[in-house]
């Protein structure tokens, strides 16, 4: 039974390990004030008729805290990048040199600085939304083990581990959450 019992907690590390990954590119979106070419990960452009991630077609670098530049890869393309970047409503404007795009970030107000750390926590109480779901379909598994024949001491244990996998799981958010936060106040 402690071989099935590894499996529970094994199968409920990765898709906690999932929601924590999906959390992060979320958290990542949120713009903090300084550019990052993370920013621009969710932009797709079509690339000769095929959805293509912008990274996959172009450089995407930092010339200074607030501007981001992307080199295509094919001069041809600037065009459906800058179509990509705008549909992708990150609000915003990129512009066309020529040779790349430059795409410069707006200083953020304070209230845009609160509004974002109110869309961070938000992010994270869905990530602990999943970890939670996640907990209850392990302990469904260990109550259906405790009716094929699991003690009741093997049961309480297994309830506690995965409680503990929970705290776990949960603070790494709340901290992640923590550093985004310092990180968008920062002026």
């Amino acid at each position: 039974m402690t071989e099935e019992l590894k499996m529970v907690y094994d199968d409920f590390r990765k898709a906690n390990n999932k929601t924590l990954g999906h959390f992060e590119v979320e958290l990542s979106k949120i713009r903090a004030g300084k550019a990052s070419p993370r920013m621009l990960q969710a932009v797709m452009v079509d690339y000769y008729g095929t959805p293509t991630a912008l990274s996959q077609i172009s450089n995407i670098n930092t010339m200074d805290s607030r501007t981001l530049t992307v080199q295509p890869w094919e001069k041809s393309m600037i065009d459906s990048i800058m179509k990509g970047i705008i549909d992708a409503n990150l609000g915003f404007a990129p512009q066309n040199n020529g040779e790349s795009i430059l795409i410069s970030l707006p200083i953020l107000t304070e209230d845009r600085r609160k509004e974002l750390v109110k869309i961070s926590k938000s992010e994270g109480e869905k990530a602990k939304i999943g970890i939670r779901n996640n907990r209850k379909e392990s302990l469904d598994i260990i109550k259906l083990l405790k009716s094929d024949g699991l003690s009741e001491d093997l049961a309480k244990d297994a309830e506690q581990e995965i409680q503990r996998i929970t705290n776990g799981f949960s603070n790494r958010i709340d901290d992640a959450i923590a550093s985004k936060e310092k990180d968008i106040l920062t002026i």
